[in-house]
């Protein structure tokens, strides 16, 4: 009992004719975002470097967010969530977003931790 795919991405904005024309117009949007991510990270660029957001630099956000959209735009596309049931979707594709973004926190926070006892001298730098 098969079923047809859905041929469109970006929520219908770009239709495709066949199932090889979307995989192209999928890799295609992949390596755009790798590319920028690769670009990001030979030229370093100077404002995003030197300006931070929650004790992190905005260049490391960037590249945070941008994995996060490969990441979920794989799964919705080359594992056929948008042709499954919204409960399943949600499920497979929102709880690792949730498990990262939590990771995330606890890191920022633990490494906030051990700067702080490092900058103010309790433990001298060793390394």
């Amino acid at each position: 009992m098969a079923h047809e795919h859905k041929l469109e991405i970006f929520r219908g904005l770009v239709k495709f004719k066949s199932n090889t024309q979307k995989i192209w117009g999928v890799l295609i949007f992949l390596t755009i975002v790798t590319a920028v991510e690769v670009a990001l990270g030979i030229t370093k660029p100077e404002f995003l470097t030197d300006n931070s957001f929650l004790a992190m630099k905005l260049l490391n956000w960037i590249f945070i967010i941008l994995t996060l959209v490969k990441a979920y735009y794989i799964t919705w596309d080359f594992m056929h969530m948008r042709d499954e049931k919204s409960s399943l979707r949600r499920a497979v594709v929102w709880t690792p977003i949730f498990l990262v973004f939590y990771l995330l926190f606890i890191l920022l926070f633990e490494a906030d931790y051990i700067y702080g006892v490092f900058k103010d001298g309790f433990v001298a730098w060793n390394f």
